[in-house]
C-alpha cells in the first residue's frame, strides 16, 4: 500500500525525509529523540520517511541498530510501515538481502538500495548485484529505490541501467534517487525510465523535476524544511505556477546555507538549537560534531 492506501502498484510520489540519526554522548543512538524528530516530519508534510540513508549516517550504524530503529518507528506508532522508505544497501549482498527482507517484513513502502561502494562493477555487475537481490527475495522483495550517490560510493548507476533493471524488474525496481547533484542526469534517467519515479534529491530541482515527470524529491532539508518543501511539492502538482515561483528562492536559500554548514552537521546544529538540545550535535567518526554557531545561523533562513 502507498501512503494513501492505493494499491502497491501505485507510483512512488511526495516528499521524502531522509531522516537525521541524533546520538547520545556516548554515541549510542537517541531514541527518543529520533522517534520526536520522525514524528514532527510526518506532521509537518512529510509523505515518507528514509531512514538511514546518507543523511541519517547509515553506514556508521550497524545492521542491528538499523533494524531496531526501524522496528521502533512501527511499534511505537511514530510512522505506518507504508510511510517507511528505509535504506538497506551494504558492500556485500548477504547483508543487503538482510536489511531489505527485514524492511519487507515489516510491510514497509519501498526499500533505498545503495550499489556496492567498494568495487567499482561496471553496469553488468550492478545489474547481477540488484537482480540477485530480487530473486533472492522472490515474493517478498519489496519496492526497490535505486540510489545513485556517485560522490560518495564511487559507484555511479547509469540511466541505461535504471531503465534495463526496470524492464526486467517492473514491479520492483520503481524508482531512482538522484543525489549526484548533476542535472543533466537526473533529466536522462526520467527520459531514459519513464515509468521509474525519479527523486532528485534537492528540492531545488523539485519544481523543474516533476515538470519531467519526477515523483517528487528526498532531500536532506527536509528534515528542516518540509513544510516548504511539501508546499512546493503540492504548489507543481496543482499546476500553481504562481505559488511555486513564490516559493523557489526560499528553498534555494535555505538549501544553499545548509550546505554551507556541511549539510549533516548544519541540520543537526539546526536541530539542536530548535530543539535547545545538544545531543542533536553529536556524530559518529568518521564525522565531527556539529558547530553550535551553525544553528542560529541556518534558522534565519527558514520561512518566517
Amino acid at each position: 500500500m502507498d501512503i494513501e492506501g492505493n494499491a502497491i502498484k501505485a507510483p512512488l510520489t511526495g516528499v521524502v525525509t531522509p531522516l537525521l540519526t541524533p546520538y547520545e554522548h556516548d554515541l549510542s543512538i537517541a531514541e527518543s529523540l529520533y522517534l520526536d524528530h520522525a514524528a514532527f516530519c510526518l506532521e509537518r508534510g512529510a509523505h515518507y520517511l528514509s531512514p538511514f540513508g546518507t543523511t541519517g549516517e547509515a553506514t556508521s550504524n550497524t545492521m542491528s541498530e538499523r533494524m531496531t530503529m526501524l522496528e521502533r518507528l512501527v511499534t511505537s506508532d511514530t510512522a505506518l510501515p507504508r510511510q517507511l522508505m528505509p535504506g538497506t544497501g551494504l558492500c556485500n549482498i548477504e547483508d543487503t538481502v538482510t536489511l531489505t527482507r527485514h524492511a519487507a517484513d515489516l510491510g514497509c513502502a519501498a526499500a533505498m538500495v545503495l550499489p556496492p561502494f567498494f568495487y567499482p562493477p561496471g553496469d553488468d555487475g550492478l545489474y547481477r548485484y540488484y537482480a540477485q537481490l530480487i530473486e533472492t527475495l522472490g515474493d517478498k522483495a519489496p519496492r526497490i529505490i535505486l540510489y545513485n550517490i556517485p560522490q560518495n560510493t564511487g559507484v555511479p548507476i547509469s540511466p541505461a541501467l535504471s531503465a534495463r533493471l526496470n524492464e526486467a524488474f517492473p514491479e520492483h525496481v520503481v524508482a531512482y534517487k538522484d543525489s549526484s547533484g548533476d542535472w543533466n542526469n537526473t533529466a536522462a534517467v526520467i527520459r531514459a525510465a519513464p515509468r521509474l519515479s525519479v527523486f532528485p534529491a534537492s528540492e531545488t530541482l523539485l519544481a523543474k523535476a516533476m515538470v519531467l515527470g519526477a515523483g517528487g524529491c528526498i532531500s536532506a532539508s527536509c528534515n528542516s524544511n518540509i513544510t516548504a518543501i511539501r508546499a512546493m511539492y503540492e504548489a507543481v502538482r496543482n499546476g500553481d505556477q504562481s505559488a511555486a515561483d513564490r516559493l523557489q528562492p526560499g528553498l534555494e536559500t535555505h538549501r544553499k546555507a545548509a550546505q554551507q554548514e556541511g549539510l549533516i552537521g548544519g541540520l543537526k546544529s539546526l536541530a539542536a538549537h530548535r530543539s535547545n538540545d545538544r545531543r542533536w550535535l553529536n556524530l559518529r567518526p568518521p564525522h565531527m560534531n556539529a558547530d553550535p554557531a551553525a544553528g542560529p545561523r541556518l534558522a534565519t533562513t527558514l520561512p518566517r
